[in-house]
């Protein structure tokens, strides 16, 4: 095959963009011409074609993995062995990059598409492909045995909650409990492991901001697929950059996006000092704000907040406490389960500050109930009745229910 990829590129014109079906009938010439040197099967001969071609305008090897959807994870570890997730199973793939070189050549590719740098100087970027996919890549001399590539893969068209509730995700009480929370402009803060959804489902509950409101959404890498929103603006991080660029953090992108007049501000996910921007914005009148954040539990991400806000500014305990007292309504939990299903674990209402200390109000909680067919049964059980209604009220909305058991 690499032959083959060499006298292509000899015969293109590198001073122009060929097109696809001019680029594929000189691989189909060359192809032909080897055939004719050597006994080349057919079906070899479409595979042959498909993988210059993929090594030439597309990302080489990972590019087969790329285009099935049921892989949700890519692992590169240097140029001999790929690793993939599919159905919650991590496997290792047969085939792998023809040299070091050309894995440098597709990581080089996937990066400086979105205005990212990596270097041995800058060994480690996040970037995302065309299809939205998240990318983080690893370079010598931090990646030992060659260059690391991480590709979390996305879906096509964007998971909607009704997909989530016939996925047993989610309650169809839970749901729809949290649609009129979004549509009352309640601030929802997300948590969750690594791979337990919080990106999807961020998605999910953004169907239901009225089609009039103006959102702003900030991300590192632009993953989020907020659908049916007419004013919507997209932002997006910026590394520093060889050319003297400087670098634009998601904390210059929240301070920006209140100049913007939003009527909701959306953070694809809160890793440092920017929580404290968040927390005021949710402050001064951007009700309906949505964010996520790591975390093993709700009670959990309150600390990691706390953290996060103490790494941008020191500030008593009491303060922040009260900054997420104020700011923040609801917070949502999700987890990835022992059988790898991604469900919806924890509805908890932050209440109020008592002895110092921020008191939750559990609202819906997941109770495993056994298991069968491999799969985790279980019910959504509801604990209490929510609190603060003010918003609710406000909006001209109301939330009752028959106080029973999701399903």
């Amino acid at each position: 095959m690499e032959q083959i990829r060499k006298n292509v590129l000899a015969q293109l014109d590198i001073t122009r963009e060929h097109e696809e079906e001019e680029l594929l009938a000189v691989i189909d010439e060359e192809i032909c011409r080897e055939a004719k040197e050597r006994m080349i099967p057919l079906n070899w001969r479409r595979e042959l074609r498909t993988q210059v071609f993929h090594s030439l305008r597309k990302l080489d090897v990972l590019q087969e993995l790329l285009s099935q959807d049921d892989i949700t994870e890519i692992m590169v570890n240097g140029a001999d062995h790929i690793f993939y997730e599919k159905q919650g199973e991590i496997l290792a793939w047969d085939k792998s990059f023809s040299s070091k070189e050309k894995l440098e050549d597709i990581i080089q590719q996937m990066v400086g598409s979105h205005n990212r740098v990596i270097n041995e100087a800058e060994p480690i970027a996040d970037t995302r492909l065309s299809d939205g996919s998240r990318v983080n890549v690893v370079l010598p001399p931090v990646a030992l045995e060659g260059p690391v590539v991480s590709i979390r893969k996305f879906p096509k068209h964007p998971i909607l909650m009704e997909q989530m509730i016939a996925g047993a995700s989610i309650s169809r009480e839970c749901a729809d409990f949290l649609k009129i929370l979004v549509r009352a402009g309640y601030n929802i803060f997300i948590s969750g492991g690594t791979g337990s959804g919080k990106t999807t489902f961020l998605n999910a509950l953004s169907e239901f901001i009225p089609k009039t409101e103006r959102v702003i959404t900030i991300e590192d890498s632009a993953e989020l697929q907020i659908q049916g929103i007419p004013n919507l603006v997209r932002m997006e991080t910026r590394s520093v950059r060889s050319d003297g660029k400087l670098s634009i953090s998601i904390r210059d992108l929240i301070r920006t996006a209140l100049r913007m007049r939003p009527d909701r501000i959306i953070v694809g996910e809160i890793r440092g000092a920017e929580c404290l921007d968040m927390l005021q914005a949710m402050n001064t009148g951007h009700d309906g704000s949505l964010s996520t954040g790591h975390a093993n539990s709700c009670r959990d991400m309150i600390s990691r907040m706390e953290t996060m806000v103490l790494m941008g500014m020191e500030l008593p305990l009491q303060a922040i406490r009260a900054q997420i007292t104020a700011g923040v309504d609801i917070l949502v939990h999700l987890g990835r389960l022992r059988d790898r299903s991604r469900k919806l674990l924890a509805i908890m209402e932050i209440d109020r500050m008592e002895n110092g200390e921020i008191c939750l109000n559990p609202l819906y909680e997941f109770v495993e109930m056994g298991e069968g067919n491999g799969k985790i049964v279980g019910t959504w059980m509801k604990r209490s009745e929510l609190i603060h209604r003010g918003k609710l009220y406000a909006a001209g909305l109301e939330w009752e229910d028959d106080g029973g058991e999701g399903t």
